[in-house]
Order: structure tokens, then C-alpha cells, then sequence
């Protein structure tokens, strides 16, 4: 491959990690082209060269995000039975506290999604993945109503991340018998 495919390849990653941090620091409304290509350490104009718009870029990078995020969750999910895989679920939830900048970026994220039919369509399909990949792990382990407890896990997730951001003492262990029963055969 041609050096100069590396370093645009190697140009658009560090645009988007920008992007997704500062969405989280600034929020979605602030990130402009020149903070961007600041955080990246590149000139301005590769911000356009890379990408249309910005609000392209935060799209780009928020579904890039979510993407990892909810790949890893249905992995943790996949790699036990329900009860257990529902105690690795919460366990690596800790590590978001809803005011962190990764939970900002999928909520700012999920607004913007209101406005950018394109971010809705991507990111509801990456919703849905998680769902169906869900579903089956709990079918397989002949979990009742497979489909609707993944959306229920799926939604419990989402509030759980949403509730620690404006009450920091939620603790997501509350919630893990409530959750096994759930995910219980």
C-alpha cells in the first residue's frame, strides 16, 4: 500500500478520535473545524478533504464509537451463560459514568440522530444488531421471549448509563439479580 494511502488512513483516524473526544468535552453544537484539526495535530483543511461536513465527522466518529461499545457488550454477553453474562455486563458498564465523554458522545449522538436521518438510520441499525445478536445468545440458552428481554436488556442498559450520569451514587450492582431474573430459562 502507498505511503500516502497510510498516512490519509492514519490522517481520518486521528480526525476521528478528535472528533469523538471533543464531542464529549465541548459537545456536539461546539466541535468546530478548527478544534478538530488542533486535537489531531493536522492542518484545517484535511478536516474537509477527509470528510463533507463536520457534522459528518461526528457522525463518522459516533458510529465508529458505538459500533466498538456495542460489538464488545454483545461479546461480553456471548462469552457466559445469561446470569453471568448479565454480571460481566454491568461490570464492564462501571467504567462509563454517564458524564464521562464516551456516554456524552452516544447521547449527544442519539440527539443529533433526531436531526440527521442518515446518523438515525446507522445507528438504529447497530441498535438492532445488538438486539438480534442479544436475542439469539438468550434463545440459545433457551431464554423465554428472547427478543423482547434484549430489548429490555438493551433499554436497562441505556437507562443505566443515563441515570448514573445525573446521580453518580446509582450503583449498577443494584440491579443484578433483577437483570438475571430476567435473562433466567
Amino acid at each position: 500500500m502507498p505511503k500516502s494511502a497510510d498516512r490519509g488512513r492514519r490522517t481520518r483516524e486521528l480526525l476521528l478520535d478528535a472528533a469523538a473526544q471533543l464531542v464529549g468535552e465541548v459537545g456536539w453544537g461546539a466541535v468546530t473545524t478548527r478544534l478538530v484539526a488542533e486535537r489531531a495535530g493536522v492542518n484545517a483543511a484535511l478536516v474537509h478533504y477527509h470528510f463533507s461536513s463536520v457534522p459528518d465527522l461526528l457522525s463518522a466518529a459516533a458510529l465508529r464509537f458505538a459500533e466498538r461499545v456495542l460489538t464488545e457488550s454483545a461479546d461480553v454477553l456471548r462469552s457466559a451463560d445469561p446470569a453471568e453474562g448479565v454480571d460481566r455486563m454491568l461490570a464492564d458498564l462501571a467504567r462509563y459514568t454517564g458524564a464521562d465523554p464516551e456516554s456524552l458522545l452516544l447521547a449527544e449522538a442519539l440527539l443529533a440522530a433526531q436531526r440527521l436521518p442518515e446518523l438515525r438510520t446507522s445507528l438504529a441499525a447497530l441498535i438492532a444488531d445488538f438486539r438480534t445478536r442479544t436475542a439469539d445468545w438468550l434463545r440459545a440458552a433457551g431464554v423465554r421471549d428472547a427478543d423482547a428481554v434484549a430489548l429490555l436488556l438493551g433499554a436497562a442498559i441505556d437507562g443505566l448509563v443515563l441515570h448514573r450520569g445525573l446521580d453518580e451514587s446509582v450503583d449498577f450492582r443494584a440491579v443484578a439479580g433483577p437483570l438475571r431474573r430476567l435473562v433466567a430459562s
